[in-house]
Parts: structure tokens; C-alpha cells; sequence
């Protein structure tokens, strides 16, 4: 099954956020207290993320949730 739009524009932003913060995929994992694996499954819009999830990594980017839905 692809991933869905809102997905793949989540999947985008969370690994540009990432990117700008200057955090590889493990450090953002270790800040967020979440599976290294589990960031890039998100990140490749494979994984379907939970609330909690996405609350952890946007504080751990120090971004709120609503920057990573541009455009919505």
C-alpha cells in the first residue's frame, strides 16, 4: 500500500526539521526516546506514526506539530 499524501508531507518535513537541527537520524531517535528504526520507517512514510510519537519528536526538534504539516 503507498503511503498517503499527508504521510509522505509528514515523512518530509520531520526529516528537514531533522536536518536543520543538525541530528542524524540516531541522535533524534535518542532525544526522542524512540527506536532508530522507527525514525527512518517515519521518515520513508512506511509507518503510520502515533500522537505520542509525533508530540516526542517534535519536542525533541523543538518545533511545534503544526510546522510539520506545512501547507495544511
Amino acid at each position: 500500500m503507498a503511503a498517503s499524501k499527508h504521510r509522505k508531507i509528514l515523512a518530509n518535513a520531520i526529516r528537514e526539521a531533522r536536518k536543520r537541527a543538525g541530528y542524524s537520524q540516531e541522535k533524534l531517535a535518542e532525544k526522542a526516546d524512540l527506536h532508530p528504526n522507527y525514525i527512518g520507517e517515519v521518515e520513508r512514510a512506511e509507518k503510520n506514526i502515533s500522537v505520542d510519537a509525533l508530540m516526542r519528536i517534535a519536542i525533541a526538534l523543538k518545533v511545534s506539530v503544526k510546522e510539520l504539516f506545512p501547507g495544511l
